[in-house]
């Protein structure tokens, strides 16, 4: 009897001390934000050559491989704020990376294998329907009130619902505001600057793009406009010309405004697609070679096949001028 008595005080301790290393585990996890961080990933393979008609392109014809691969992390510190990090790298070059054609891919990262930070912002809330953000390297779009497109392109000159001048952005400094409603109205506000790292946000050395949008959204439909006021030489490239990119040569500033809408059907498998629709319209202060417009529609199929399979097609007029 006094040998169980034994052992049994001796499974006690042992108990006492796994619950004590158990308690250390736990408090350590949670200094190191294990229960408020969270991680995902993907890699995109891309094989594909374009046929030029410029003999002098690199490479031209060729086919090739490349790939890029994204690392998201999400930090909560009070439940409702989030610390958003993305790591990225790639080896993406040539047709993948050009704006020349027309054939730069959203999926493309051209930094030679290299892992680096690729986007970092904070966002809080500020009541329940205001929301804020601010980080030195962000996206306008990233914080608009409303979503302009629906449609996931292969293609960066179609991203959201044309990328041309009124949505046309670049990863910088910036900061924004939006409010969201409950019955499906948004507005929002923010600005980037671009190079605003090293000569400062917001001043007469940095390209800047600041934009507001207003919109309306319900389940299956929306619709926003957009007016963007680009400063100091800002540059677009995705979706235009070359005469439409050379409209803000020699410190130009220019206005710019877009048209975004989507509908999707309530179920989705069927032979009628969801259509997203855009329009841009930019004018500078120039004296000449001003104005230019763009247009973008795509449709997208669901579920046709299999379950969360999608089929896309899309056309447009990148931003350029009328006698282009």
């Amino acid at each position: 009897k006094s040998f169980v008595n034994e052992v049994n005080e001796k499974i006690s301790t042992l108990n006492g001390r796994v619950d004590g290393l158990e308690a250390r585990q736990n408090n350590f996890e949670a200094g190191s934000f294990s229960d408020t961080t969270t991680l995902d990933g993907k890699a995109i393979f891309t094989m594909g050559a374009v046929n030029y008609d410029d003999a002098s392109v690199t490479n031209s014809e060729a086919v090739q491989a490349y790939y890029s691969y994204t690392m998201n992390l999400n930090t909560s510190f009070t439940g409702d704020d989030n610390l958003y990090i993305r790591l990225k790298s790639g080896n993406a070059l040539d047709w993948a990376k050009t704006t020349t054609y027309g054939t730069y891919l959203t999926s493309a990262k051209a930094n030679g294998d290299a892992l680096k930070v690729d986007k970092i912002w904070y966002e809080f809330p500020i009541g329940e329907k205001n929301t804020v953000w601010i980080g030195p390297k962000i996206e306008n779009y990233y914080m608009h009130g409303t979503t302009p497109s629906i449609y996931k392109s292969v293609l960066k000159a179609f991203t959201l619902g044309g990328n041309a001048a009124a949505y046309g952005a670049s990863t910088s400094p910036g900061a924004g505001w939006a409010y969201n409603a409950d019955n499906g109205f948004a507005i929002s506000s923010n600005f980037t600057t671009q190079d605003g790292d090293t000569t400062g946000i917001l001043g007469d050395e940095g390209p800047t793009s600041w934009a507001t949008q207003v919109g309306y959204t319900q389940s299956n439909y929306s619709v926003s406009a957009i007016v963007n006021m680009k400063y100091n030489n800002w540059e677009d490239s995705y979706f235009q010309t070359a005469d439409g990119k050379d409209r803000t040569f020699g410190d130009q500033n220019s206005t710019n405004i877009g048209l975004r809408g989507w509908w999707r059907p309530e179920n989705s498998g069927t032979a009628t697609p969801s259509i997203s629709v855009g329009y841009d319209t930019s004018e500078t202060d120039a004296s000449g070679n001003s104005n230019t417009t763009a247009y973008f529609v795509g449709l997208t199929w669901q579920d046709v096949v299999s379950a969360d399979d999608r089929i896309g097609v899309a056309f447009g007029k990148p931003q350029k001028h009328e006698d282009d």
